[in-house]
């Protein structure tokens, strides 16, 4: 039954009107589904998902935003089937749980003073590159608008990775910090160098 559901919701597009979707930017804390309407005013295609939602066996939902670097937002939401269960009572560990994960990632974000001191100054290149980088523009798109190559891009980007102490994109981006950056150019400013990022 859960794999019919997610057939039909991806099917028809489900995850823009699906009010936990929608809602779960706007909230800090773990939510229950039923709860949504006592505080928005759920449009009718919004009602109409939980409402199949429940149809389908996902009663009782319950979801938690997570808030990850750059402004990301994720949700995991959780549903049973069964009609005595109550979610409340799990609610506090999954607050628990999620709070874990931000601290987590903060430090995972947060190694600008580290770099800094052990790394060699960015390039203007390499500070653009990965600016841009950070706002999800894929090497092409970063070089049409830096007037440069594809290659001239990866290049930068990879130099700017192996002084974050980075093994891929994504890792770069999380350690990735435009203070930082700054900084340890405004230290060492005749540093030379030729230089995508998931029912």
């Amino acid at each position: 039954m859960a794999a019919d559901w997610c057939d039909q919701y991806f099917k028809r597009n489900y995850h823009a009107i699906d009010s936990v979707v929608r809602r779960t930017p706007m909230l800090s804390r773990p939510f229950l589904w039923d709860q949504l309407a006592d505080f928005y005013q759920l449009q009718p295609d919004e009602r109409r998902v939980l409402e199949e939602a429940r149809e389908a066996g996902l009663k009782h939902g319950m979801s938690v935003p997570l808030f990850g670097p750059l402004g990301r937002v994720s949700v995991v939401s959780f549903a049973s089937a069964l009609d005595h269960a109550d979610p409340q009572d799990r609610i506090g560990h999954l607050n628990a749980l999620a709070c874990l994960f931000h601290s987590a990632c903060s430090e995972i974000a947060r190694p600008c003073n580290d770099v800094c001191e052990r790394k060699a100054a960015f390039s203007k290149r390499e500070i653009s590159c990965m600016r841009w980088l950070a706002e999800g523009k894929s090497s092409w798109e970063i070089g049409m608008i830096l007037g440069i190559s594809e290659n001239t891009v990866n290049f930068h980007v990879k130099n700017a990775m192996r002084k974050l102490g980075a093994t891929g994109r994504i890792q770069a981006v999380a350690r990735y910090s435009p203070q930082c950056s700054l900084n340890c150019e405004e230290r060492a400013p005749t540093a030379k160098s030729l230089t995508q990022l998931a029912c």
